[in-house]
């Protein structure tokens, strides 16, 4: 091989470091161009170059300033182009339709790229297929990056004969020849070499690579060739936010150019790949095995959205129907839609989850081109049509010079709309025409309303729950109550239905670092939406968030049949007591229900409390394949000795396990958990699979303090019960919300979520996919935390059950949690500060930085390496180095107005840099003081409500700080 070949296969770095190929996103620039009426030309070749230059600024440059991190274009096949090439070589092509061609990307190395063209071949001819033969892409290597140069591949086309079938029987037979060639590659050739198929279709043709746009008809000269022509243009702009840059990765892929994020996408590569046993269709027949798996996990985000909208056309699908299946605009009830509209979604609702994020997306089959933008409108798209009948579209206006005397109509895509050129019709079809074709196509609104399960009172008022006194305490100290979670989370839950609120940050060390019992879910942090992945305002944008969800989702997508809309519809995912015994007792067919204990033996050890843990995911498995459709996973009134195994460990390894034997999409999860009680304790469970939860300890605990009189409302228990679930409801909104999320069928089993402290063999086995920087502990420690609490509930010594152990988390106390403020630690502070107290002062840096024996946080565990120090004249003064420091932004709000001057004061002294947070500035602070001293703070931060902001305030800031999240905490200042 080569020195300088592209390093690895499937597009991604493997894992090193903190880097891993899941974190994949980019922000890109999308548009397309077509002629109405169909025909083809080759100024659409020459103005959709044109639309890539001028999407340049989306794109990004690497290191050697001339390798760019992609750019492409999909056109329809240049029949005529190709036929005069081919026939130069002496190769006769079939009829138009009844051939396909296929871009191929091989190593550059001549023994390995025969060895890929040989099992392409083969593969090809097994499956009824000949290739006619092979043409080397002419190419422009001198206008390539180094980076770029390096890991080229050789660029190939290859023309298939169909032998005798056309159209889109032979699309859906080369579909199959390519997957079953890049799983006969990848396994018999290093992973080194690159072997990647852009394209292969009878319709259409890719060309793309690792550079920018103005580099693509260089490097390319077919583009260039007069009788290269195409009816449309797809082009894409690479921006990779986050990643590293490949050929594969470049866009278009085979039918869409994604600019955007896909921020469910573990979850929905879980669910597709738990659907992938049950897939039929007469369409594929036997071959619906060798197209396995669907979704290739290697790629980025766009490219698996790619793969799933390839599989539901090949399936039968049209192009416009199977977009609105994989991102569908928002259709709740408070949203406007019509009747027939609302049944469409409704129906295909139980079929696919949305692949939810901020996109604009351009797709093309080669009969049709139109680009569409998600249920939020988190990304641009305007397009333009000219009297000549050619339509623009773009992420931005302006991609082509127009004359505006030739513009007939111009416009912006709206939040879940789309737009469509039919070539066939010669038209341009708008949302609400397109919409309307799909809702029709079958009578989804009447197989929804004749097939939907009704349950009974089903999410009616909330009945009063009786608590069970004599066990409560003992149940509560079983599940690692404490009164500070009963003060400070649940009252303020019951008594006002808002989750509480606090401080942002935490003085307490990571669970992996405390010595206190800690519950599996404090292992776990949200992740939040990032770089250009915009959060969203859950209480502004409440018509186009949901946390309606289904139980009995059928698992073959590829069908169309009445029986798929038979599911029980749950307006939200917490049950209450009577809701889950409807569940439990209903009396429908394909409906039946089955308790499954979660608990080990307390005596039990490690390889004990992991064979428990398979024990179960075996009766799951056993319950799913008798028929049992809704397995309840409970750990209330388990037998004497056991010990309930964390819900959050056995949700998601049921959910695995069953997602690996093919049972999951038709298997709902109900959890019935005394453990579960907070916000994020559901946003967990749900996130690692769970259909829906039951709270019961939490109801009883609710109801408890009720009676008890320890809320601060005068309320029924009945009405504080509802407080509480109405909480829960409003707080999975705001956590779905940080992650720009908008659907709860979209993160259930998205697992955005980052493990702290767990080791790899734990997150391997049951939390597949997770995010884990930092190991710790493993299932042996998991076990002994639960048997803790066991014994603790059991236990007939001081401290007794009758009262619950303090906590310490939000407040400190003396036998609570340990924190890093401690009363001593602020007392030295306060006193270095008010005394000018050095000694004070290196008492108390002391107490924060030496936390050898009583870690608090990851950083307390590195220590410097003993090297020879630096002489002293080689370093910068401290006063030099001291004008690089800045604050934190803290607004005037959050602090007091004494803290907030006398910290712009400090920075203003040392030449650093304040920043003065949202909200603004008392303009007299711009004024400087008598004695020279200035107030004002130097960085001036411009919040998305724009609050306090002037010209008189960005006049007076030496750097401006643009936030964009805030609106995922909107009235809520710094929680």
């Amino acid at each position: 091989m080569e020195s300088g070949q592209q390093k690895f296969n499937g597009g991604f770095h493997p894992d090193f470091g903190l880097y891993h190929p899941g974190f994949e996103h980019d922000g890109c620039g999308v548009g397309f161009l077509a002629n109405i009426d169909g025909t083809g030309d080759h100024q659409i070749i020459e103005q959709g170059v044109a639309v890539l230059k001028n999407l340049m600024h989306r794109g990004a440059v690497g290191g050697d300033l001339s390798t760019g991190d992609g750019a492409g274009i999909l056109v329809r096949i240049p029949d005529d182009f190709l036929r005069n090439h081919m026939g130069s070589a002496g190769r006769k092509l079939p009829p138009s339709g009844a051939y396909g061609v296929a871009m191929v990307f091989l190593p550059r190395d001549p023994r390995i790229r025969d060895l890929c063209a040989g099992i392409f071949e083969r593969i090809c001819e097994q499956e009824s297929l000949r290739v006619l033969g092979w043409r080397e892409v002419p190419v422009d290597l001198s206008v390539l990056g180094e980076q770029a140069g390096a890991g080229r591949p050789t660029i190939f086309q290859c023309a298939i004969d169909g032998v005798g079938i056309a159209g889109e029987a032979l699309d859906r037979k080369l579909f199959v020849a390519r997957r079953c060639a890049e799983k006969s590659v990848r396994e018999q050739i290093s992973g080194r070499d690159i072997f990647y198929i852009p394209s292969m279709s009878t319709r259409t043709v890719v060309y793309k690579g690792l550079m920018r746009g103005d580099q693509l008809p260089i490097f390319y000269p077919d583009l260039h060739e007069p009788d290269f022509t195409s009816p449309f243009a797809v082009v894409h702009q690479r921006y990779s936010t986050n990643t590293f840059p490949s050929w594969e990765l470049a866009q278009p892929f085979r039918f869409l150019a994604h600019n955007g994020e896909i921020n469910t996408l573990r979850g929905n590569i879980n669910h597709m790949r738990s659907r992938e046993s049950t897939l039929e269709s007469p369409l594929f027949g036997a071959d619906i095995k060798k197209i396995l798996p669907i979704i290739d996990e290697k790629g980025s985000d766009s490219a698996c959205l790619d793969n799933a909208l390839e599989l539901l056309l090949h399936g039968g699908r049209s192009l416009p129907h199977a977009m609105l299946m994989l991102v569908p605009e928002a259709w709740g009830v408070k949203y406007p839609m019509g009747p027939d509209q609302r049944g469409f979604f409704e129906y295909h609702a139980g079929l696919m989850e949305p692949w939810d994020g901020p996109a604009a997306l351009a797709f093309s089959d080669g009969g049709r081109v139109g680009a569409m933008l998600d249920r939020n409108g988190l990304r641009p798209g305007r397009y333009s049509i000219t009297r000549k009948g050619r339509i623009i579209f773009a992420s931005e206006a302006g991609v082509l010079d127009l004359d505006p005397s030739e513009i007939v109509e111009k416009g912006a895509l709206r939040p879940g709309r789309m737009i469509l050129v039919d070539f066939e019709k010669k038209r341009v079809l708008k949302n609400g025409e397109i919409k309307t074709l799909c809702a029709r196509h079958q009578p989804y609104r009447r197989w929804v309303e004749e097939n939907k399960i009704t349950v009974r009172a089903f999410y009616g008022a909330v009945a009063p729950v009786k608590p069970e006194r004599e066990s409560l305490t003992a149940r509560q100290r079983l599940f690692g109550y404490t009164r500070e979670e009963l003060q400070m989370v649940l009252e303020p839950m019951a008594s006002r239905g808002y989750e509480p609120v606090g401080s942002m940050g935490a003085d307490i060390p990571p669970a992996v670092l405390s010595e206190k019992n800690q519950l599996l879910y404090s292992y776990f942090k949200q992740l939040f939406a990032q770089v250009t992945n915009p959060a969203i305002d859950p209480v502004r944008e409440e018509l186009v968030m949901t946390l309606m969800t289904f139980i009995g989702n059928p698992g073959n997508i590829l069908s169309e049949m009445p029986a798929h809309a038979r599911l029980i519809k749950l307006v939200h995912p917490i049950l209450a007591d009577e809701d889950l015994e409807r569940i439990r007792n209903l009396q429908e067919k394909g409906f039946r229900t089955t308790t499954v204990k979660i608990g080990f033996q307390r005596s039990t050890k490690t390889p004990g409390f992991k064979e428990a843990i398979s024990t179960l995911c075996a009766q799951c498995e056993r319950a799913s394949a008798s028929g049992v459709s809704l397995i309840l996973l409970s750990d209330r009134d388990l037998p004497p000795g056991m010990v309930p195994v964390p819900a959050l460990l056995a949700v998601s390894a049921v959910n695995q396990h069953l997602a690996r034997c093919g049972r999951r999409p038709s298997a709902g999860i109900l959890v019935e958990t005394g453990e579960a009680r907070d916000v994020m304790h559901m946003a967990l469970l749900l996130g690692y699979g769970a259909t829906a939860i039951n709270p019961y300890l939490a109801f009883q605990t609710v109801a408890a303090m009720c009676e008890d009189g320890h809320l601060s409302a005068s309320i029924p228990v009945a009405v504080a019960l509802e407080n509480y679930i109405k909480a829960l409801c409003r707080g999975l909104l705001k956590i779905m919300s940080k992650m720009g999320i908008s659907t709860l069928r979209s993160y259930r089993g998205a697992q955005v979520f980052e493990a702290i402290g767990l080791n790899r063999d734990v997150v391997d086995d049951f939390f597949p996919g997770t995010a884990s920087r930092i190991e710790g502990i493993g299932l042996d420690a998991i076990a002994a935390e639960a048997a803790a609490r066991f014994d603790a509930a059991e236990s007939d010594i001081p401290p007794s059950p009758v009262v619950l152990p303090s906590g310490g988390e939000y407040r400190y106390r003396v036998d609570g949690e340990r924190h890093l403020w401690t009363p001593e630690a602020i007392r030295l502070l306060q006193e270095a500060v008010r005394r000018g107290d050095m000694a004070a002062y290196s008492g108390y840096a002391e107490l924060i930085n030496q936390q050898a024996g009583r870690l608090c946080t990851l950083r307390g565990m590195f220590s410097f390496k003993e090297r020879p120090p630096v002489p002293l004249e080689e370093v910068e003064p401290a006063s030099s180095i001291m004008t690089r420091f800045v604050t934190g932004a803290m607004s005037f709000g959050s602090i007091s107005r004494e803290a907030h001057q006398t910290i712009a004061v400090a920075m203003n002294r040392i030449k650093a840099m304040s920043n003065c947070g949202e909200g603004g500035e008392d303009p007299s602070r711009y004024r400087p003081l008598p004695n020279g001293d200035s107030m004002s703070s130097a960085v001036k931060q411009v919040a998305s409500g724009r609050f306090g902001v002037t010209i008189e305030y960005l006049v007076n800031g030496k750097d401006l700080q643009i936030k964009i999240a805030q609106g995922a905490k909107p009235g809520e200042g710094g929680q």
